[in-house]
């Protein structure tokens, strides 16, 4: 099939609609993470998704999400509540939580198999690397990712002095009034629900790369917070333009040709700054 035919499938056209839109979502907070060193808490809250729905699917829910998402959102306020004053530092934190919950999960799925799975491997493969699910998209995941996408741009623009001066500064930012508690808690329930959506379109291994590399990317060329944002937005949304693409063309999985795409992007914006770097 070519290129045209394609892109006039309702299904290929939903999956390039969310997959920019999360893109979209997790390239704006993922500026904000990579500067805050919580790059890798993109991994840690997708191994605590894996691990609740594992436990919906022992359980038998019918709908996942019912405990998928709490059960992230809670775990994503608990990583980024944990300040200076706390026990277990953030960094292991997340390892702790991000390989706990991926062991339990796949745990309880080998010892209580779900009633008419016959492959648990291949679903547990799908779920971490991704697969098809891109492409089967029902209309409230699609829907649910455009509200999702206008609260997280509208939060970002809003708001847009009180996130940089929590990024950079959260003490000096707590010292002028600004009630960084409730900032924490807003972007921690956004980063959640963004985790959980992006699961669908690259994997729980490999979310991480939605969030990490455009930031890089983009503090490979620009310096000033707002350029690096915009950037970040760019640089995600043509990777997960084009790794959409590919893959229905080449047939090859959503989620790793994504990446693939993200690294190409790192290592042009890489090249770039070093040039600037010479001029």
């Amino acid at each position: 099939m070519t290129l045209r035919v394609y892109l006039q499938m309702p299904y290929v056209q939903n999956a390039l609609l969310v997959g920019v839109l999360v893109a979209l979502c997790a390239s704006l907070l993922g500026v904000t993470l990579v500067l805050r060193r919580f790059s890798f808490i993109g991994d840690g809250l997708s191994h605590v998704a894996f691990g609740a729905m594992a436990v919906a699917a022992v359980t038998g829910l019918t709908n996942d999400m019912l405990l998928v998402l709490p059960v992230t959102i809670l775990c994503a306020v608990l990583l980024l509540a944990s300040g200076s004053g706390a026990k277990i530092k953030g960094d292991a934190a997340v390892a702790m939580i991000s390989v706990g919950a991926l062991a339990i999960g796949y745990l309880l799925m080998n010892l209580f198999p779900p009633s008419g799975k016959s492959n648990i491997s291949g679903d547990v493969c799908t779920t971490l690397f991704g697969g098809t699910s891109i492409l089967t998209l029902t209309k409230l995941e699609v829907w649910l990712s455009i509200g999702l996408s206008v609260v997280v741009v509208a939060f970002f623009v809003l708001f847009y002095h009180k996130i940089f001066a929590i990024t950079f500064d959260e003490s000096f930012a707590a010292a002028t009034g600004t009630n960084t508690r409730l900032y924490n808690l807003l972007i921690a329930v956004i980063i959640a629900v963004v985790i959980v959506l992006a699961m669908n379109l690259v994997g729980s291994l490999l979310i991480s790369a939605l969030v990490v590399f455009p930031a890089l990317s983009a503090m490979r060329v620009f310096k000033s917070f707002r350029a690096v944002s915009v950037c970040a937005a760019c640089i995600s949304v043509f990777c997960a333009v084009m790794g959409i693409l590919i893959s229905a063309v080449a047939g090859t999985p959503v989620g790793s040709t994504i990446v693939a795409a993200n690294i190409v992007v790192f290592g042009v914006f890489t090249l770039l700054g070093f040039a600037r770097g010479r001029l």
